[in-house]
Order: C-alpha cells, then structure tokens, then sequence
C-alpha cells in the first residue's frame, strides 16, 4: 500500500512521537518496525506495543541478533575492522542491516517510503538512506528529526499533548547506540574533548583499575570465524556474548576517540567493544601464524578501506562487495586457537597455534642444528639492497 510508510522504530522518544508526526505530515499510515541486533534494555514486546498505542497501524519486531553476528560481524572481524584505527564499527554495522529489512518490509507491504530518527549531523543518517537507496532505488526515506525540525522539546510537547505512553524522566546527558557488537556513547560533558569520561557512562565494561585475578581465555577459529571458547563450541552471537561478560570483567574495549564523520565535522566519541577488541586482537594474531607476508601485509591495507567504506555507509556498494571476496579468500587457512589473558583493560595474546601455521620451528630456532642456511643471507642482501646502492651512486655524483 502506498499509502504507508515503514519506519525504523527504536521505542524512544524521537521516533515515537515521530509515529504521529510523520501520519501529519505525510498523510500516510504508519508501519512500525523494531530490528533487535543484542541492544538489550527493554523487552522487544513492549516496544512492539509503544508502537500501536503510539499510532502504528501495525507494529512488527524482528530477531536479528543471530544474522547480525553471521552476516555483519564475521565479516567485520575477518576484516579486523578498525576505523581509524580504533573505532569496531559498532553503530555503522548494525544500519545495513536495519536498512535492510526496512526495505523488505516496505516491498511485502507495497509502500512506497521509509523513515529513520537520524538527525541531520551525523553518520546514521547517510548509512540508513545510502543502503536503501542501494536495495531498492525506487523507496523515499524520509528523517522527522532532520526533515520535520523534530526538536526534542518540541518532541516532548507534542507526547504530552496526546497523551503518548513516553516516560519523560530528566533527560540523560548522553546520546547511547549498543547492540551486541559494543556500545556508543556522545553528547553531554564529553562534547568537550578535554574532560574525562566518567565511569558512570560505562555499561558494558567494568573499572579496568580494579584489581581482579585475570583470566585467560582460548579461542577457536575455524577459516577466520570464530566457533569455540575453551573448547566448547558455540554460535557466533554466542560467542561473541560469552566475550563481552569475560573481557568486559575485565574493562577491555573502552575506547575514547575524536573521530571524523562522515558528515565533515570532528567527534568525540567514548565505545565500550570488548567482545570485539578482544576477538581482532585474537584474529589478527592467528593471520598472522598462517597468512604469507605479501597477503598479511597487503590485506592490512584492504583493511583500512573496508572499515572506511562501512562506515561512510557503503555496505552495499560494488567496491565493498569486491574487498568481501579478498577477504574470504583470505581466510582459507585461519584456522587454530588462540590464547588471551584478559586483565585490567587489555586483551594480550600469549599463546597461538595452528595446523595451517607457517611457523616453521626448525627455520626459526637459534639452536644448533637449525635448517636456515646463513651463508645464503649474504648473497640475498646484496640483490635485495642492489637498487639502494645505484641509486646513491648517482645521487652522490650529483
């Protein structure tokens, strides 16, 4: 029906008072549709029913969690991505996805549009639009927040006024993103990039300053995905669970970064991300034991340009699509364990092995007996350093 729009609904105030004001301002019924990837809180059920008594003519909620883990974050961690560095790419994974199945929603239902809370200043808002437009070029997207002035006290006003089932406590001093892959945390005092985050905004992460016993962990990849910890296997949504409560014991993955947004502008940004930080420390190790140099180094570079495209919100393009097939390929032999001993914030690696390892203990040892012939070395430096050498002939005679 063309008459509907579909909106990406998180059971918060913006995009609940945005039921009613899109209805206005678009004259069309609204569908309602929750995605859980792991962000916990309340129960999706109730969500669900904020929506209807909040205006959806129909509100559907759909468990994602486990095609989050297995199609967005396997990736990601074969990629080991890191924007800029540090960033696990919490929030930017999670919107294809949802774009996703709005878009799906939206074809099921012959409606001709889709909407988002996104504001105008941030990434989330090109992320959502950008996939939509890649899955189904002929959808509109509309932003209530961005397009209609949705201010929040405007916001407020207007649930009060139709008396909208909307908690209206004192407004938290964070704006918070999570789902199973890590946390996000912006806005308030930490928009001052010189004040320290308080330990009062971590949720998924314990004071790393605390002293507790560490743990150590071993983890089980199978061609770069991981499937056990401790030798009991799991699934991937599993695993990464189990990882958040045992890193996140310990404080690792708190990040605090000034990032640059898509959108042109700096930020500060505070992540919890322990299940993740920890899994990339282990799989960037076990690379490492199986991968041939050339490969480890130039995937180190394809690395870089996969986080950025996902997250400038091209998780659908052509070039993205490309660096997937590198990737996979790439992970044909990272298989093994690796070991972690998590302790006061950090996640190290003691211990790797692998049978696709090319690790060769016999070329590596200095003992005697070793099956490295030195006397080759001596030749090969003299090849290897040979462009060197006529290079500063010339730059010398000039």
């Amino acid at each position: 029906m063309a008459d509907r729009v579909v909106l990406a609904y998180s059971g918060g105030l913006d995009t609940s008072v945005g039921i009613g004001w899109l209805r206005d301002a678009t004259g069309k019924d609204v569908v309602a549709l929750a995605v859980d990837v792991g962000q916990g809180g309340e129960d999706m059920a109730a969500i669900r029913q904020r929506a209807l008594d909040c205006g959806a003519v129909e509100s559907i909620v759909i468990d994602a969690k486990d095609e989050f883990a297995d199609d967005y974050l396997v990736p990601a961690l074969q990629a080991n991505a890191l924007y800029q560095k540090r960033y696990p790419l919490v929030s930017a994974l999670s919107r294809p996805l949802i774009a996703k199945h709005l878009a799906l929603t939206a074809k099921q239902l012959g409606a001709d549009s889709v909407a988002h809370g996104c504001t105008g200043k941030g990434n989330d808002q090109v992320r959502f639009e950008a996939a939509v437009a890649a899955l189904a070029p002929d959808l509109t997207s509309v932003a209530p927040v961005r397009d209609l002035a949705l201010t929040r006290d405007r916001a407020i006003a207007y649930a009060q006024q139709h008396g909208l089932p909307i908690e209206q406590s004192e407004r938290s001093p964070w704006s918070i993103d999570q789902n199973v892959w890590g946390r996000a945390v912006e806005t308030g005092h930490l928009e001052d990039p010189w004040n320290a985050p308080a330990e009062e905004l971590y949720a998924y992460t314990q004071d790393p300053t605390v002293p507790r016993a560490p743990d150590e962990v071993t983890i089980t990849f199978e061609q770069g995905v991981p499937v056990a910890i401790d030798g009991q296997r799991f699934s991937v949504l599993r695993v990464v669970q189990e990882l958040n409560a045992l890193a996140g014991k310990h404080g690792v993955g708190r990040i605090d970064v000034v990032e640059d947004r898509l959108v042109g502008i700096k930020s500060r940004e505070v992540y919890e991300a322990p299940a993740a930080i920890a899994l990339i420390a282990a799989h960037e190790e076990l690379e490492n034991l199986t991968l041939e140099r050339d490969v480890n180094r130039y995937k180190r570079q394809v690395e870089s340009d996969w986080a950025d495209l996902v997250y400038d919100g091209l998780w659908f393009s052509g070039l993205k699509r490309s660096l997937d097939a590198f990737i996979a390929h790439t992970q044909q032999h990272v298989s093994g364990d690796v070991r972690l001993r998590l302790h006061a914030g950090r996640a190290v690696v003691t211990g790797r092995r692998s049978s696709q390892s090319l690790y060769d203990f016999d070329l590596a040892t200095y003992d005697t007996g070793d099956a490295f012939d030195q006397s080759h070395a001596k030749g090969f430096i003299d090849i290897w350093s040979l462009p060197s050498k006529i290079s500063a002939r010339r730059d010398l005679a000039n």
